[in-house]
């Protein structure tokens, strides 16, 4: 399947290794490729350039968003949540119409300091305002509520956890319960959460999540959901 990754930061570079490395092609969008390719120093949470991990992925493209976009089959959105819609803008809505768009974002806001707020929160999602921008496109919201290496790697954390889904299209959120299983979520431990609504919930397990990290002191860690699948 034909992959385009919008983001080179972790959770994009991550992703992106772990779909090509299933034997998806990939290519990775970013604003300005060359810009990208040619930054010599860590980013602004110490990874490494983006040309470093380009390097070791040679089979793994970058473009500009509307580029990558334009050829996929499927569009993993990991951008920093209060981009997205202008990442998505300069891809395109005719290159995400009729498409699957996975939105592993967060709209962390820290504007008002740390840890980071939500925006928006409570009566609307990221996930929803990109489905209302881009009404063509099949936005499934997945991944958000855990690190990286965890959403590519579940059994980083012992036992069962938990990964959630939302979206409106039946076949989108099936089509991404299949990305999940291949990356080792076992079946029952994947709960569609309905409707595209329901990605506010996932969204604002954020702030716990953040609160949980400061107190552990790691992000091996994630949520787990007792009895999701008991018999009525």
């Amino acid at each position: 399947m034909r992959y385009a990754v919008l983001g080179t930061g972790v959770v994009g570079r991550t992703i992106a290794g772990k779909l090509s490395s299933l034997g998806h092609e990939v290519v990775v969008g970013t604003r300005d490729p060359q810009a990208t390719l040619a930054r010599t120093e860590p980013d602004g949470y110490g990874n490494p350039p983006y040309a470093r991990w380009q390097a070791e992925h040679p089979q793994v493209r970058v473009a500009t968003f509307a580029d990558a976009t334009a050829s996929a089959e499927a569009v993993v959105n990991a951008t920093p949540g209060l981009s997205t819609l202008r990442v998505l803008e300069s891809a395109g809505a005719a290159n995400l119409a009729g498409k699957t768009v996975i939105d592993i974002a967060n709209p962390l806001d820290s504007s008002r300091g740390m840890p980071p707020s939500l925006d928006p929160v409570g009566d609307d999602s990221l996930g929803e305002r990109i489905q209302r921008a881009f009404p063509e496109a099949k936005v499934v919201k997945t991944l958000n509520t855990m690190n990286a290496r965890i959403m590519v790697d579940p059994a980083r954390v012992g036992g069962a956890h938990t990964v959630f889904v939302s979206g409106d299209d039946a076949g989108a959120k099936g089509a991404v319960r299949d990305m999940l299983m291949s990356f080792g979520w076992p079946a029952d431990d994947i709960i569609d959460l309905g409707d595209i609504t329901t990605a506010r919930g996932a969204e604002m397990l954020l702030p716990i999540w953040l609160r949980l990290y400061g107190a552990l002191g790691h992000a091996d860690f994630n949520f787990h959901i007792q009895g999701a699948h008991r018999s009525a």
